[in-house]
């Protein structure tokens, strides 16, 4: 991992709450268990994507929680486009079977993404911030890519079903 979020102190009270808030979340999506004698930690993220199609979308609902608090928090464009490039790397390779659940344990998104956020907050010079439209866009398109990469292995399993049952 890069940086550790505990590195960054904000010490703004109407950032630190909300802050705090977001590694608790974070950690529980991406680190709430240590594996014993290792350094390596799972959390519900990758639990979660276990389950079949529904399990993914599921995890990039709730690791888009974090985008839209950072958007309130007024962080910039450039920093929410990172974020939200995290979340759907995690997504996307995340719906390959078994390959995708194997790498939902290694990529720890939500964390990284709180590093980029305390460092977007933190820096004096990060002055475009987004505003309501452009989480708009984000969160329109989430949901149709959402969609879409559900859509696709029910179309397929529906076309295998009907192969071999020929119904």
């Amino acid at each position: 991992m890069p940086n550790s979020p505990e590195k960054f102190s904000i010490t703004s009270d109407g950032y630190a709450p909300r802050l705090k808030r977001l590694r608790q979340f974070s950690r529980l999506l991406d680190n709430i268990i240590t594996i014993p004698g290792t350094k390596v930690g799972v959390g519900l993220d990758p639990i979660i994507g276990l389950l079949p199609i529904g399990g993914d979308f599921l995890g990039l609902i709730l690791s888009f929680y974090i985008i839209i608090e950072a958007v309130q928090l007024g962080v910039s464009k450039a920093t929410l486009g990172r974020m939200v490039i995290n979340v759907i790397i995690d997504f996307l390779v995340g719906t390959i079977p078994i390959l995708g659940d194997l790498f939902d344990f290694a990529w720890k998104a939500n964390v990284y993404n709180i590093i980029l956020l305390e460092k977007a907050l933190t820096s004096p010079h990060e002055n475009k911030k987004a505003d309501k439209s452009f989480l708009f866009v984000l969160i329109v398109g989430l949901f149709l890519l959402a969609i879409v990469l559900i859509a696709i292995p029910v179309i397929l399993l529906r076309i295998v079903w009907l192969i071999f049952t020929g119904s």
